[in-house]
């Protein structure tokens, strides 16, 4: 089970507070679980309704940053000396009826998963941050989740770092 319970209080912001940052300071984590994938240490970090993935060069951030306007970006794209980063994000609202069981999926993929780490907020069971990552021919890719009860929100991440 990859699943931890988080000490953290639940505070319900929303998808459109999260912004995107590379190479930002590493921030306290909640839960942290370091991993080596093909060679190349990764480290996958949940930041409360946020997180960070370090993974050889990149140190990549999606979370409520203090004077950072929020928004995430459809994608984007970086070259850092040796591999190439792209990055891209969604926003998916659901229906009441079904954004429970949205969440449900989310959990049992991570939990199935080899290389995951996701944290439940006390207070609610559908309050969750998850993040997955694996090789993926000539480098990475990992996939992030944060879900936003009130606004029956999700956004999911996907990042590929690939060796040039």
């Amino acid at each position: 089970m990859n699943g931890i319970t988080l000490e953290a209080p639940y505070l319900d912001t929303d998808a459109d507070q999260l912004s995107f940052a590379l190479g930002h300071p590493v921030r306290d984590a909640l839960a942290v679980r370091d991993l080596t994938v093909d060679g190349l240490d990764v480290q996958l970090r949940l930041l409360g309704a946020s997180h960070q993935v370090c993974a050889g060069p990149v140190r990549e951030t999606v979370a409520c940053l203090p004077g950072v306007r929020g928004g995430l970006p459809d994608t984007a794209t970086h070259d850092f000396d040796g591999w190439h980063y792209s990055f891209g994000a969604r926003v998916d609202e659901h229906p009441a009826s079904g954004f429970g069981a949205e969440v449900a999926r989310i959990r049992d993929l991570a939990d199935a998963h080899p290389r995951a780490l996701y944290g439940v907020f006390p207070g609610s069971a559908d309050a969750v941050t998850a993040l997955t990552v694996e090789r993926d021919g000539t480098g990475l890719t990992w996939r992030t989740w944060h879900t936003y009860p009130r606004s029956r929100r999700i956004v999911a991440t996907h990042t590929r770092l690939e060796a040039r």
